[in-house]
């Protein structure tokens, strides 16, 4: 299982505010947060990764087309939450890379939306039950 994941942005202040929204629909509470860094781990005791933010040290655009990290997909319980994550994507602007839709060519049932961060970052919230 993975442990953890560090991320590195641009600007702590506004990851903090944007993430500090978003998580919790996505089933993560607060792990700790200090001046350089903060992080989230599932919520009620769930089994999963933690992640990490931490400033930039280095000036420069991300791309999830580089070599690198390419996106991260979130479980989450029901397709109706794919809904309402995708919703709030679209309240903030957010460039959608999918809407909220099935995907055959993974193995069933897959449902999700994707949709970039204000880093450009690609986010994935995905059900993998037919439940709405």
């Amino acid at each position: 299982m993975l442990g953890h994941l560090g991320i590195n942005v641009p600007d702590l202040v506004a990851a903090k505010a944007y993430y500090d929204d978003l998580m919790p629909m996505l089933g993560f509470t607060t792990f700790f947060e200090a001046d350089d860094e903060f992080s989230y781990r599932p919520a009620d005791g769930k089994p999963g990764a933690f992640i990490f933010f931490y400033p930039s040290a280095e000036e420069s655009d991300f791309s999830r087309h580089r070599t690198g990290l390419q996106h991260l997909a979130f479980m989450v319980a029901s397709r109706s939450a794919v809904r309402a994550v995708h919703e709030w994507a679209l309240d903030r602007s957010a460039e959608i890379i999918h809407a909220p839709q099935e995907f055959p060519r993974y193995p069933p049932p897959y449902y999700a939306s994707f949709w970039l961060d204000p880093f450009g970052v690609m986010l994935e919230a995905v059900c993998h039950h037919d439940l709405d």
